[in-house]
């Protein structure tokens, strides 16, 4: 009996060990896989993760071009609806011509009649001038005649009186010639240096008739770029003031990228490095290639309608989120394209330092313009001439003394 209890006393350390070492075996391959995660997350953070910085808030932006009126009136066609692709000096919205042309006939007319009235200005100073010149022999001749008569008159020929007459004529000549001389001089006045073009009536009146041009050729309304028509507002028989929002054509090939990165995501971050993005439309199976344009100069709360402050005990110490514009490559937007507003993915490749954080120097070129108008003052000046011609040589010369 005491014998099986010694062997059961002898066999119990042993039984009571195997617990403890198989706790001490897998405590110690978890502190393994736990240097091992760490080991593997410091390697990853210092060999990629250090070197790339993401953010899901992050929304596709472009240019919302406006068309708006430039002059008063009642729509009579629209061409387009939300949707329809456009290109630019398409014809959009045709508005009432009635007034326009009424008003561009009348400033026609009105410089027409300018450019012979100026005609008439320059025929006056030529007749004033030949007036002049006759005045001129008047003098001489009165002189003359004065003079004769004195020398007589010396030797008692004619009577005094006969002489006084003599006086009295060249006085009369010399009125007349310094009467004439005024006129001459008012008249020149009016037509000093210029030609038919450059005179200020003429020239007032081709600015009423350019002016009216312009407002015939706006009342019809042409998409400024190439691009789709969004948030079309405008109805046929509607009385339309200048400003008032019509539509907008949004270019959708000239989209970019604003993603709103934390302030402690933008340390590394320059002008020019490359990222990658991903719609949530299309999910990560088209990525489209971009480079950083510009790092926003403020936050979106100091931009805010109620900017934080302390003073007014609504500041709040959080991490704010500064927008970084990021211009995107063609590729892959024809197949997939991309529209205003959409949520995106947005990876930036840190590895390039060499860039800015600010731009440094001005935009040498408008980054966007349109050319659509161009040709619109051309019009209107060639116009101009036409009718300044057909009514006057304004090739006519300087008027001169």
């Amino acid at each position: 009996m005491s014998d099986a209890l010694s062997t059961s006393d002898a066999k119990t350390p042993a039984t009571e060990g195997k617990p403890s070492s198989k706790r001490k075996l897998y405590l110690g391959i978890l502190a393994v896989a736990v240097l091992a995660a760490g080991a593997g997350i410091f390697a990853y953070h210092e060999l990629y993760g250090r070197f790339y910085q993401s953010t899901d808030d992050a929304y596709v932006n472009g240019n919302l071009v406006q068309i708006t009126p430039q002059v008063t009136g009642t729509v009579t066609r629209i061409a387009v609806d939300d949707g329809d692709y456009v290109q630019a000096g398409q014809p959009l919205v045709w508005l009432d011509p009635s007034d326009t042309q009424v008003a561009l006939e009348s400033a026609e007319a009105n410089l027409a009649k300018s450019v012979r009235q100026v005609r008439g200005l320059y025929s006056n100073v030529d007749s004033y001038k030949a007036q002049v010149a006759s005045r001129k022999v008047d003098v001489e001749r009165a002189r003359a005649d004065y003079q004769r008569r004195a020398k007589l008159a010396s030797t008692g020929a004619i009577s005094r009186e006969e002489l006084a007459h003599a006086q009295d004529a060249l006085n009369s000549a010399q009125s007349a010639l310094t009467s004439a001389q005024q006129q001459l001089d008012t008249n020149f006045a009016l037509v000093n240096d210029t030609v038919i073009a450059s005179h200020p009536d003429v020239k007032a009146a081709a600015a009423r008739l350019r002016q009216a041009y312009l407002d015939q050729v706006r009342s019809t309304l042409v998409a400024p770029v190439t691009g789709y028509v969004a948030r079309r507002s405008v109805q046929v028989g509607s009385r339309i003031q200048p400003g008032t929002a019509l539509m907008a054509v949004i270019p959708l090939h000239e989209v970019w990228v604003d993603a709103n990165f934390k302030e402690t995501q933008l340390a590394d971050m320059r002008i020019g490095q490359p990222v990658e993005v991903e719609a949530d439309l299309y999910g990560d199976k088209v990525s489209y290639r971009g480079t950083i344009e510009s790092l926003g100069v403020g936050t979106g709360s100091a931009f805010s309608l109620l900017p934080a402050q302390n003073a007014t005990g609504n500041w709040i110490k959080i991490v704010q989120r500064l927008p970084v514009r990021i211009r995107l490559e063609p590729d892959n937007q024809d197949k997939y394209p991309l529209r205003i507003g959409l949520s995106t993915n947005v990876t930036v490749d840190l590895h390039d330092q060499d860039g800015a954080v600010l731009a440094q120097q001005a935009p040498k070129e408008p980054r966007f313009s349109t050319a659509v108008y161009d040709q619109q003052m051309v019009q209107a000046d060639a116009l101009v001439e036409r009718t300044i011609h057909a009514n006057g040589p304004s090739e006519a010369g300087v008027a001169k003394r």
